[in-house]
């Protein structure tokens, strides 16, 4: 019994989130304390959620603070360069800013953490996608898929969990999964190529100064994500805006012409348009090369600060939320001395900090009611116990299969200290090694980054106001596909 309420929670919790019945926060909420109530446990509901907040509190500092850092390394323009270098190539031609963008991304994965990387990619991205009226959801789309390849990094998780989980070396694990990661990472490239030339089709192409040449001035005026609400607004161009069909030269023209009426660059303007998503709209937020808060005197000072921050991270010298919270305290101290400043700043973030948090939060309600009520056991006993024993020489590419539905509807650590030992010793009772088991767990991270109970989302799909209904529906099948090349690639060299 509780094996089927544990899939009907997720089934109804992903139906109502992307018919977009309920918000994702109150989704997380209401449904697992529907269903810990339906299996005769509601009187422990408050255990559950306070183990599940406790558990996840740390990842939610993390991300707390981690926003906060490189929202101002944002603001102080350390990234500039990174966003010219794209820029530069993108010129305005949609399939190379959506190759650009999953470039951008994979290589700021390199850090290990998914929050960093959508916050970057999305700061340095997200001007181009909306000048140009690009499909946003391509955007977080490709983001997610190319981080969640790289997620595979010995420091991003998974792999260190697999080590863990079975006791073996991280690098017997990853070293000869390159091959098969570095198909996925292609994989992903050639992706972004189709759907690029898909936007390019149906948008049309200029060059980056014909662009630059019609943009109005005054539309250049936030910050990179200082300004960038982390809330959703309903003009996420999930594919098919109002003006579908027209070239990127008339579409430009009309920004242009529109801008001197406030009727908004995001879509063309609809008279019933509630005025504040007009106004939101409004706002051109990109990275102005002449904002405020630029600190080009303390460049290298931001630049050795962040590099050390990552190396200690990858060194694990101290627990990652401490790391975040004592370098966003050293970042404001050195970049704003003065508190006036301080406090700007941190008001500048505080949306996307609150909605990111109180995502993670939310989602302790649902990981604490699953575990805490047994149907996470459940489901994982049921989905071991229906692999048939003719598959048994096989659990390598079983697991990999099964690492996809899994670490989407489970949390890693419930995937990796839950289930992969179980699959680890069926694989061994054949013949089948651990460090096989363990590399074909990897398969599914591609999937997993666009999961509803992977903190990061929520940074990636706020930041970029797109609903994570839209961003489901768009990622789902092509994740899923990258994930099958990797898994393919891994039997292929005969790494499983």
């Amino acid at each position: 019994m509780l094996t089927i309420l544990g899939f009907a929670m997720i089934a109804t919790f992903l139906v109502l989130i992307m018919t977009k019945k309920m918000s994702p926060i109150a989704a997380l909420v209401l449904i697992p304390a529907l269903f810990c109530v339906a299996v005769g446990q509601g009187a422990q509901l408050g255990d559950y959620v306070i183990e599940g907040v406790g558990n996840l509190a740390p990842t939610a500092a993390m991300l707390m603070f981690a926003i906060v850092y490189f929202g101002v390394m944002i603001d102080v323009g350390l990234f500039d360069p990174i966003v010219r270098g794209i820029l530069k190539f993108c010129r305005a031609d949609p399939m190379r800013i959506v190759v650009g963008t999953a470039v951008l991304a994979a290589i700021v994965s390199l850090d290990g953490d998914g929050s960093t990387t959508f916050m970057i990619t999305v700061s340095a991205m997200y001007p181009l996608y909306k000048r140009l009226k690009m499909s946003l959801v391509v955007m977080t789309g490709v983001a997610a898929t190319a981080n969640g390849v790289m997620n595979t990094l010995p420091w991003g998780g998974p792999t260190a969990r697999a080590a863990t989980a079975l006791k073996l070396d991280a690098s017997e694990i990853f070293v000869p999964m390159i091959p098969a990661l570095a198909m996925g990472l292609l994989a992903v490239f050639v992706l972004a190529y189709v759907l690029g030339l898909r936007e390019r089709k149906r948008l049309g192409m200029l060059t980056l100064d014909e662009a630059l040449a019609r943009e109005p001035e005054q539309e250049t005026v936030s910050t990179g994500a200082g300004s960038m609400r982390g809330g959703s607004t309903g003009s996420t161009g999930t594919g098919s805006t109002g003006s579908t069909g027209s070239g990127a030269e008339d579409r430009l023209r009309k920004d242009a012409s529109a801008s001197g009426g406030g009727t908004g660059t995001g879509t063309d303007a609809d008279p019933a348009a509630d005025p504040a998503d007009e106004a939101d709209d409004d706002e051109f937020q990109g990275l102005d090369p002449n904002r405020p808060t630029l600190r080009p005197k303390l460049y290298w000072f931001n630049a050795g600060l962040t590099a050390a921050l990552l190396t200690a991270m990858i060194m694990e010298l101290m627990p990652i939320p401490v790391l975040f919270l004592l370098g966003a305290a050293l970042a404001l101290t050195v970049n704003f001395p003065h508190m006036p400043d301080q406090r700007a700043r941190i008001a500048a973030h505080a949306d996307n900090v609150l909605n990111v948090s109180g995502m993670v939060f939310a989602a302790a309600v649902f990981t604490g009611v699953l575990t805490g009520t047994g149907m996470v056991e459940h489901m994982a006993d049921w989905v071991v116990g229906a692999v048939p024993d003719a598959m048994g020489p096989h659990m390598a590419i079983v697991t990999g299969l099964l690492s996809l539905p899994l670490t989407y509807f489970m949390s890693n650590d419930g995937f990796y200290f839950g289930v992969l030992p179980v699959l680890a010793e069926a694989g061994a009772a054949h013949g089948v090694s651990p460090l096989e088991i363990a590399r074909a767990s990897l398969a599914g991270q591609a999937l997993h980054m666009s999961s509803p109970l992977v903190p990061a989302v929520y940074v990636l799909v706020g930041m970029a106001k797109v609903e994570f209904g839209d961003h489901t529906r768009f990622t789902v099948k092509w994740a899923v596909l990258t994930s099958l090349v990797v898994l393919a690639a891994g039997v292929l060299f005969g790494i499983m």
